[in-house]
């Protein structure tokens, strides 16, 4: 809840605050902790084409209702590089970036800007990020978006050769911006690690200690919110 000043007058406003995750479990996991008047939670589903449009139709609804959120948060579960981001932790993405959107040429790849249209990066409100951090204990970072999941510990090398700040992955957070960004509407994003970025070892995923992970997180970030004002943006 923010104040603002009207005909001499304040008066308080609710934030306004849309989270999309993948998978109705994620979303389970933040709507039971998430403790915010006016918040959306949905499941948008997996890569980000989906996210991409859930989030936009939700946005649009909103704004055709007359109540247009202030934020967009992509949220869920994601694969973390070791040793930055070990299973059970949180990140908070201060850049939310493409890893794969691009093309493969005989000198290697080449992302979407430089082939000369697109963009591959969104950045969050730093100053949130932040307090975002402070508040929940996660790691403020980069936070790829691939449409295949990492597989090998040579593609997770290479990805953290191209992203060094990288500390996670997952399908979702690009398309959530995307669709931020055409709204005119800040994003952030919030990842609990199940497992760790590289050769699949499904006997190793830690999905509900991540999921409980995500839950304490949301649970924490309903006062940093409550005072964030986004018209200061």
């Amino acid at each position: 809840m923010v104040l603002q000043a009207g005909k001499g007058q304040l008066t308080t406003s609710v934030v306004r605050v849309l989270v999309a995750t993948a998978v109705p479990a994620e979303r389970d996991a933040v709507a039971g902790a998430f403790a915010l008047p006016g918040a959306e939670v949905i499941a948008a589903g997996v890569g980000p084409a989906l996210a991409a449009a859930g989030t936009a139709t939700a946005l649009t609804r909103a704004a055709l209702e007359g109540a247009p959120f202030d934020l967009v948060v992509s949220a869920g579960i994601a694969g973390g590089f070791a040793p930055d981001a070990p299973v059970g932790s949180l990140v908070v993405a201060d850049e939310i970036t493409a890893a794969d959107l691009g093309a493969e040429t005989p000198d290697g790849f080449l992302p979407v800007t430089e082939l000369g249209f697109g963009t591959v990066t969104h950045r969050p409100p730093e100053a949130l990020v932040r307090e975002i951090a402070a508040a929940t204990a996660a790691r403020p970072g980069a936070v790829l978006t691939v449409s295949t999941v990492t597989g090998t510990a040579v593609r997770a090398a290479w990805l953290r050769e191209r992203h060094p700040t990288a500390l996670a992955e997952a399908m979702e957070g690009f398309g959530v911006a995307e669709a931020a960004g055409a709204h005119r509407t800040p994003v952030l994003e919030l990842r609990a690690i199940s497992n760790p970025v590289g050769p699949r070892d499904r006997a190793a995923w830690r999905i509900g200690d991540a999921l409980a992970a995500l839950a304490d997180g949301f649970g924490k970030l309903a006062p940093v919110l409550e005072s964030w004002n986004p018209h200061d943006q």
